[in-house]
């Protein structure tokens, strides 16, 4: 059990410890207000210069669904998936990178934390990302940051993580640490 200040559970340490990627789902569709929360926490993301410079969508109709994952090179299960995110950037922004990806791991924590799985996809450089924007009737001025498939976990296969000693160093770099 994860205790905070004063003995207190720490619930946002346990969602993110137990946050892994999904790629199998349920067919149960995801509750709005689930969805709606997932969103308000990308939305509250930290962002550079407060530009907030995201579009965010949501992805639920199977032909659409299923277009996407076959552009998708590594994302062919988003096609299983009863809700696909789309996070998309301003491109002219200098930031949209690094704002757009805290705002994606925000909404995959946001998922978690309502026990619906999840897979970040990239879409930021991708071949796709041009044909996803068109497909989804974006507007020029935002490119692909990244695709969320999600839905309830039908199966749950848990990557080995470094241990934290493997990743990490106090003040300097020594290979001996």
């Amino acid at each position: 059990m994860n205790r905070g200040i004063g003995g207190a559970v720490n619930l946002g340490i346990t969602v993110i410890r137990s946050r892994h990627s999904v790629r199998k789902y349920k067919s149960e569709p995801i509750d709005e207000k689930i969805v709606r929360d997932a969103l308000d926490c990308a939305r509250l993301a930290p962002t550079a210069r407060n530009e907030q410079p995201w579009l965010f969508g949501t992805i639920t109709e199977r032909d659409t669904l299923k277009k996407i994952a076959d552009m998708a090179e590594n994302g062919r299960f988003i096609a299983d998936a009863p809700i696909c995110f789309a996070v998309f950037g301003k491109r002219n922004e200098k930031y949209y990178l690094e704002d757009c990806s805290a705002a994606t791991t925000q909404l995959i924590l946001g998922l978690q934390a309502y026990g619906v799985g999840s897979c970040w996809v990239a879409g930021d450089k991708k071949d796709y990302a041009e044909a996803v924007r068109e497909l989804l009737q974006v507007p020029e001025e935002y490119t692909l940051v990244s695709l969320i498939p999600a839905g309830y976990p039908e199966e749950l296969k848990i990557a080995r993580k470094k241990v934290l000693k493997e990743i990490t160093f106090s003040e300097r770099y020594s290979p001996e640490d």
